[in-house]
């Protein structure tokens, strides 16, 4: 792998598996974190905190009402491999008050999101 490769990442279609291992293990090992833009339907995947991820897509034209932050577990399979949890989730004016995105209708939109750009839960290569 490259030496000075991101360690964030925007991906548009589906992240090469190689690719994924590699921002897996940069920071968490078993975990990594993302920001999903519901309406461009892309993410951001990687990095230490969900706000890095966040500034790259506001800075690549994503509004801000439009990104979520969550978690992605390789090798979790389908029902466990997406945590819906980040400190910017935290949004009063959007009805949001928690870290937990609260709208069910919004976790599946980003579930959708995720498996079709990042993997539904399959193991690490």
């Amino acid at each position: 792998m490259a030496e000075n490769a991101p360690d964030i990442v925007i991906v548009e279609r589906r992240i090469e598996p190689a690719e994924l291992a590699r921002l897996v293990l940069l920071h968490f090992e078993d975990m990594v974190k993302y920001v999903v833009d519901v309406e461009r339907r892309l993410a951001a995947i990687g990095g230490e905190l969900h706000a890095d991820a966040e500034q790259l897509l506001l800075q690549s034209g994503s509004r801000q009402a439009d990104l979520w932050g969550a978690n992605y577990y390789p090798g979790r399979g389908p029902e466990e491999c997406v945590e819906y949890t980040s400190l910017i989730n935290i949004r009063p004016a959007q009805g949001n008050r928690s870290m937990l995105i609260a709208d069910p209708g919004l976790r599946e939109r980003i579930r959708e999101i995720t498996f079709a750009l990042i993997g539904e839960g399959e193991p690490l290569p």
